[in-house]
This record gives structure tokens, sequence and C-alpha cells, in this order.
């Protein structure tokens, strides 16, 4: 499907991957809601892109939250042709400690952002992309989720994170399938280590040891680079149903 000309939804846009897809997208022609709870950093890029990018407080986890923010976007731009899932949060906990068995809490909260948040964009942009006018190879929406390496060699400490994005690869094929018929494609990116406000609070050498992991490019991802992935996906038709790793053959260790 061509970008240029076309309307995207990304959640957690503000920053980090999602902010580096926004770029790409407004760079090629597109126009972008961001679904951020970041208010700064996405003023920040409204300011930079003007009318071509606006901002919508959204709570992805948040069912009506995401209801309104996708409405919101088909009122100013028009219409939603696609969506990409960037928001995720993740807590480091052991499933027994000295303390004794963790806390449900933070598992359940990261399954309700990153797995139900992914969702819930799902179901609500695709409802706004059957109403598309289909091109020739009849599409009419592409929706890109974000996964992670953790999903197929989760670390000690990483229970609730791996099990969330598991599940985003678990849904993606079924999903696909179910709205072929529509004409929307649903592709997954399980991205390695990347360079993200999410690594900034670590040390130079910290970041240094991680990349040293990394066979081949040996360095962090650049956000750019899962954007221009999200963008080839969203311009080759025939990738559907798929994941995709996005992480210099990276195979993480247990810990």
């Amino acid at each position: 499907m061509d970008i240029s000309g076309k309307i995207a939804i990304v959640s957690g846009g503000a920053s980090g991957l999602g902010a580096a897809c926004v770029r790409l997208l407004v760079e090629k022609g597109a126009r972008a809601a961001i679904l951020d709870l970041n208010e700064g950093l996405a003023d920040a890029l409204v300011s930079e892109y003007k009318d071509r990018v606006i901002f919508i407080k959204t709570d992805v986890s948040d069912d009506l939250n995401v209801k309104s923010a996708v409405q919101q976007t088909k009122d100013i731009f028009g219409a939603v042709h696609f969506a990409i899932s960037c928001a995720g949060i993740g807590f480091p906990e052991k499933v027994l400690d000295k303390d004794g068995p963790m806390p449900m809490d933070k598992f359940e909260k990261t399954m309700r952002v990153n797995l139900s948040g992914t969702l819930n964009v799902i179901r609500h942009a695709s409802s706004k992309m059957v109403e598309n006018s289909s091109n020739p190879d009849g599409e009419k929406g592409v929706i890109i989720n974000t996964s992670s390496i953790a999903a197929y060699e989760g670390q000690i400490g990483q229970v609730g994170y791996t099990a969330s994005k598991a599940a985003i690869i678990g849904i993606t094929l079924p999903i696909a399938r179910e709205f072929a018929d529509y004409g929307i494609r649903v592709v997954t990116i399980a991205p390695g280590i990347f360079d993200t406000p999410i690594l900034g609070r670590l040390s130079e050498k910290i970041k240094a040891s991680l990349a040293r992991q990394i066979p081949f490019p040996k360095r962090l991802g650049d956000s750019k680079e899962f954007a221009l992935l999200a963008c080839h996906i969203i311009e080759n038709p025939m990738i559907n149903g798929e994941t995709i790793r996005l992480d210099g053959s990276l195979r993480m260790a247990d810990r």
C-alpha cells in the first residue's frame, strides 16, 4: 500500500520506536495520530510537523479511551489506513524470590498494556479501515504490532513481559486470517535491543556490553531501522500474518 496521502495511528508514538515510525511516515507523505500518555514529547513532534501530526492522550489499556482516540483521528483526518502499536511496559520480577511468590499486580498490568492495549488498537482501528476504498490489490489497511525477541528467549525475571509479547505473536496469524476478507493485513515485528529511551537510564558501559552480544551489526538497533521495516511492511502487500525478528541475529541468554 502506498504511504503518501494515507493516515496512520501510532500508539507509543511520542518516543523511541513509535516516534521513529511517526517521523518516517510523515516524511513519506502520510499524516499521523500519536496515541500516548507523554504529552511533552508528543507536543514536540506536533510542533515539528504542524498539521501533519496530532496528539491524542491515550491509555491503550482503556477500551473506551482507544475507541475515542481512533474516532477522533477519523474525524480530523478523514480515515485510518495504518495502525502501528508501539506502546508497552515491562517490570523485571522473578516468580519466586526471597520475599516469596511475586504479586500479580505488575504481571496483570503488563498484560493489560502490552496485550490488551495492542488488541484495543487492532479492534478499533480495523473498524475504521473496513470503511476505506480498496487499492488494486484489494487492500484497505495495514496493522503492525510490536512484540520482542523476549517472546522467543525470555530471560529470568521477564515472565510478564515475555508472556505479553509471546501472546502478541500468537494473535497475529488468526487475526490476519480473519481480516483477509476485509483487505487488512496484520504483521508483527519482534525487535531485539534498540537504543531507545527505555535504555537511556543505563550507563554507556552497560549499553556497550549489550551491543557486544549482538552478532552483527555489533551495535544497538537504531529506532529508524524499526521504522524502515514498518514502512516496508506497509508497502509490500505479500507480507501478512507473519512475525519478523529484527535483532541482528541476537539470541538472548537466560539472564
